[in-house]
């Protein structure tokens, strides 16, 4: 049996290595843990699933040169897409082989591999986001403590500028295509070879399989690092806590947020109250809805400007 992590949340006290739970939360604290239940829907199945390697160019709190990377998992399904980190994929899938469709959250028992893992995604500031979901929409879901929000809006063509350039990626023959999208601007490598409009993150509408994208700045990369054919249910996750809002305000609270010069020093200073968060404490940091947040955190480079 895997070591647990020992996990402190307020009035919660467990023993792990004995095997003996003692509980003894408050009510209010109950009612969050039941509010942060999530149901998951299967929506569609997946018949081609890709990896990516994420990596951000950026700066700890002592503005000390760092690279932040995560594993993506982009799910490529009849109807839609689904693009998320691999470690959730992952726990789905387990909890589908148990026939599991509801579950406790950021609230579940950590092993000691999925600390340092959600640490990384910390830092990352990647959204879930579903391409074509509903029918014609783009679904976004992100943290930006202490609260879950959704947006749902219509899909936006991505106006692709189309270039004679080739490289080989992986075996794979590539083409080269450029766009601007929300300040940035992207040039990505993709094969028709792989037969999908899907690609990492938001990027997608050409005639093959994103391979590769970087920014012109060059802080932001997505390399693919694994192509796996597996029919797997794409989820939808449904809670009580998420709170519904627009792409562009969405945008807008992440840079004001996480973009203040106070936050890697003090990732939580927005919050005035943080012990009225019902959290878990778990190395050095607060797990909150699935999400880590530490002591400090790294400078924010937004994927998207405006």
């Amino acid at each position: 049996m895997k070591k647990l992590f020992t996990v402190i949340a307020f009035a919660l006290t467990i023993a792990v290595q004995a095997q003996t739970v003692s509980v003894g939360l408050s009510d209010e604290a109950m009612a969050a843990i039941h509010a942060a239940k999530i149901h998951q829907d299967s929506i569609d199945t997946s018949s081609l699933m890709a990896l990516y390697d994420y990596e951000c160019q950026t700066q700890d709190a002592d503005n000390q040169p760092v690279t932040d990377r995560m594993k993506l998992c982009l799910q490529i399904g009849q109807h839609c897409t689904r693009s998320f980190p691999y470690r959730k994929f992952l726990k789905d899938q387990e909890r589908a082989s148990e026939g599991i469709r509801d579950y406790m959250g950021g609230y579940e028992f950590l092993t000691d591999e999925d600390i340092p893992i959600l640490i990384a995604e910390s830092y990352c500031f990647m959204p879930e986001v579903w391409i074509n979901y509903p029918d014609g929409y783009t679904t976004i879901r992100d943290a930006v403590l202490p609260s879950i929000l959704e947006t749902q809006e219509e899909r936006k063509t991505i106006n692709w500028t189309l270039s004679e350039d080739t490289m080989t990626i992986g075996g794979y023959l590539c083409k080269t295509a450029s766009c601007e999208l929300r300040g940035r601007q992207w040039t990505v490598h993709y094969s028709e070879d792989i037969p999908t409009t899907a690609g990492p993150w938001k990027l997608c509408g050409l005639p093959g399989l994103i391979l590769d994208a970087v920014d012109n700045s060059g802080i932001h990369r997505f390399t693919l690092s694994d192509i796996q054919r597996i029919a797997a249910p794409i989820f939808m996750e449904h809670n009580a806590i998420t709170s519904k809002t627009t792409e562009e305000k969405l945008i807008q609270k992440r840079i004001k947020i996480f973009g203040n010069k106070l936050y890697p020093k003090n990732p939580l200073y927005h919050i005035p109250n943080i012990y009225s968060m019902e959290g878990v404490y778990c190395k050095d940091g607060l797990l909150e809805n699935g999400v880590y947040v530490g002591k400090t955190a790294h400078v924010y480079q937004p994927l998207e400007l405006k």
